[in-house]
């Protein structure tokens, strides 16, 4: 396979994949709502969506190390959330969601860890700019945002199901023309140990830094959309409110090789640390459209540099044979324990402050960049060894 292939066939796989999330993510909770669902209920369904991945993902991850194949289980579940996701449309209750929301999203979760794993692989063996690979997913997250947001104005939001149910079929079809990259398992080695890398300063500091930075954005995730429509904003207005931070997170992946470069892992996610300080205390403290306009730009520092941060750190502090085990803690705690547990509190935070709930998450960015600049202090940018503590 050529690099050109290669290089379309990631691309083909991060636009699939993100039309869903586009389509889910910012207009998610408005279903949630439309089916009678309090505040509260809603941050509890979202947290334990992001606690399922605690379990989830790591499992996954071991799997597909033992394995080496990383293609055909991430085909295998994109096809069962597909598959799951439609069920909603039969679903009715608290109860009754919250259970089907812990099948569907735990198999759409499950993908990205394993597919991030089998991109960073191939994008090292063909010499491909992850971050312009990525931007893929980001433009279509746009175009999938703003296009639901004109769809669901003046219609039910029931449509939304089927909508994410025919996103995550496009994943699977994807996730089949991936190259099969795999990682040798076996041949007489013993298998890479995963404590000694668990037992490393600057991988819990990685993880301290990642995971707060990712709590930070569960009242964001949870409650802006509702928090806009009840200020009046239309449906149409939130999706370009959604995308349009995902334009300058577009920028930022373009040039992502010369940044990652200048910046590295560690100050990266300093930066996105920093935005999110600035940027939850302007979503804390006005619903003026300006001033929203210009604090959504922040989303490129405080999930853009926070992404390719965590990605590079991974990419160079890993070994290959750990490399889905460790996305899969990353995803499992930085994107799933953290957020979870923040989202058993957003739900509440917002019933009793609305937008003030908003101010929370800058102290918790606060703390995220200071594990983050004490990860720049630790590391020493190289692989952490087998049995060694590079802190």
């Amino acid at each position: 396979m050529t690099r050109t292939q290669a290089g379309l066939r990631l691309s083909f796989y991060y636009t699939a994949l993100f039309i869903g999330v586009g389509t889910q993510l910012p207009f998610w909770p408005l279903w949630l709502k439309d089916q009678g669902l309090s505040p509260v209920e809603i941050g509890l369904i979202i947290a334990v969506i992001y606690v399922t991945k605690v379990v989830v993902n790591p499992l996954i991850g071991h799997v597909v190390d033992k394995r080496g194949d990383r293609r055909r289980p991430m085909v295998v579940l994109a096809a069962a959330a597909a598959i799951s996701w439609l069920a909603f449309a039969l679903t009715d209750g608290f109860w009754a969601i919250l259970a089907l929301s812990v099948v569907a999203t735990g198999c759409w979760s499950a993908i990205m860890p394993v597919g991030e794993s089998l991109v960073l692989a191939v994008a090292t063996h063909h010499k491909l700019d992850y971050g312009r690979v990525r931007l893929w997913g980001s433009a279509s997250f746009i175009l999938a945002a703003v296009a639901t947001g004109q769809i669901l104005t003046g219609q039910p939001t029931s449509l939304l199901v089927w909508l994410v149910s025919a996103a995550l079929a496009l994943t699977a079809v994807s996730c089949a023309t991936l190259p099969d990259q795999r990682v040798p398992v076996g041949g007489g080695k013993a298998p890479a140990r995963l404590a000694p890398l668990l037992g490393s300063a600057p991988f819990l500091l990685f993880l301290a830094a990642a995971s707060l930075n990712q709590a930070a954005h569960t009242v964001y995730y949870g409650f802006a959309t509702i928090h806009w429509k009840s200020a009046g904003i239309e449906g149409d207005v939130i999706g370009y409110l959604w995308s349009e931070g995902v334009v300058a997170e577009i920028a930022l992946f373009a040039f992502s090789g010369r940044v990652v470069a200048r910046l590295g892992p560690a100050r990266l996610l300093l930066i996105a640390a920093l935005a999110g300080i600035v940027r939850w205390l302007v979503l804390g403290t006005t619903t003026a459209l300006p001033a929203l306009a210009l604090a959504q730009l922040l989303h490129a520092a405080t999930f853009g540099c926070g992404h390719l941060g965590a990605m590079h750190f991974l990419n160079r502090a890993v070994a290959p044979g750990l490399s889905a085990r460790a996305q899969g803690i990353f995803a499992g705690i930085a994107a799933g324990a953290a957020p979870g547990l923040m989202s058993l509190a957003s739900g509440r935070l917002y019933e009793a402050f609305a937008g003030g709930a908003f101010l929370t998450m800058a102290a918790i960015s606060l703390v995220s960049g200071v594990a983050a600049w004490l990860l720049a202090r630790r590391w020493d940018g190289g692989l952490i060894k087998q049995g060694a503590d590079h802190g």
